[in-house]
């Protein structure tokens, strides 16, 4: 049956033909449908904003320092550890990373100082390295530092869920997942999404049913790690025949039905860029791409990534 602007439409159509003003067709036509005010389509303009033909932007990835890994020259080697104070929930929330991210491994901290965390990796061929933070026993930051140059972005974490927490919660294999970066459009979010992409690897495994999140919103990254699951259910159908010979018996026909749909598979957690420095950690002498001030958060229409 067609919509009522369907129909609206074809009158007006046939009363042009038959010679009706144009200005009671165009009062008779549906009104153009409006698209809502958000904060993201309002956003203050940014000249930092990357588009399809930049050049420059294209040619600077082939000579910056995840180039290596992103164009399938080299495996990420990632190296997991904790502050030096630890937390009861870091141990949790560092086993769950082990199961998102392949090829990474755990180290405990000790009283190692981070440099000479950052010169054993360089050493023993590690891509990444992840420091987890944690406040009053519970993770509150992640430090990803990238190597063997850099750079090391430092984030806010915050609204942690472990996967035991999480309703209806799947357990992931160990297939290489399937990995989905939303909304990075400014420099600097092209280079954060970057130093994310560098962590796994560049060829996924699509049998496993993977798929790891970075949405970000309002300069909030968030993190979702979910599967596939496809489910088979049988619909029955009545046969038109069977009606048009009026038999008193209506054959059902059951016909299979391909239903696919996600299921969680856990943590669930969302990051705050802090600040983008150059090279690995250097908390004296550090030169810094970007730190986020707070004379910063002045309008909530401006994002810088």
């Amino acid at each position: 049956m067609p919509s009522l602007n369907m129909r609206r439409s074809w009158r007006s159509v046939r009363r042009l033909r038959l010679g009706m003003p144009l200005r009671s067709v165009l009062s008779s036509l549906p009104p153009p449908k409006k698209i809502p005010r958000t904060i993201e389509n309002t956003r203050e303009l940014d000249e930092t904003v990357c588009r399809p033909d930049d050049e420059e932007l294209f040619a600077g990835n082939d000579a910056d320092e995840f180039s290596s890994i992103l164009k399938y020259g080299r495996t990420p080697k990632v190296l997991i550890t904790t502050c030096r104070y630890n937390s009861t929930r870091g141990p949790a929330f560092i086993s769950e990373l082990l199961s998102v991210i392949p090829n990474a491994h755990y180290y405990k901290r000790g009283t190692y100082d981070l440099k000479k965390i950052v010169e054993y990796a360089n050493n023993n061929d590690f891509s990444s390295i992840i420091v987890v933070h944690t406040n009053r026993r519970e993770p509150d930051a992640l430090l990803i530092i990238g190597l063997p140059d850099g750079p090391t972005a430092h984030f806010k974490l915050s609204r942690l869920v472990l996967r035991k927490d999480i309703k209806n919660h799947g357990n992931p294999t160990s297939h290489e997942p399937e990995l989905v970066l939303n909304n990075f459009t400014t420099r600097l979010g092209h280079r954060v999404g970057r130093l994310i992409q560098s962590l796994f690897p560049q060829n996924p495994d699509f049998h496993g049913r993977r798929v790891v999140t970075f949405h970000n919103q309002r300069d909030f990254i968030f993190f979702r790690h979910h599967r596939y699951i496809f489910e088979t259910k049988a619909t029955k159908q009545t046969d038109s025949k069977s009606k048009k010979t009026k038999d008193v018996t209506d054959e059902n026909i059951s016909q299979e039905k391909v239903i696919a749909r996600l299921q969680e598979c856990g943590p669930r957690f969302t990051l705050k860029l802090i600040s983008l420095q150059h090279g690995t950690f250097d908390s004296k002498g550090g030169e810094y791409e970007w730190v986020h001030k707070p004379e910063m958060d002045t309008s909530r229409r401006r994002f810088f990534l």
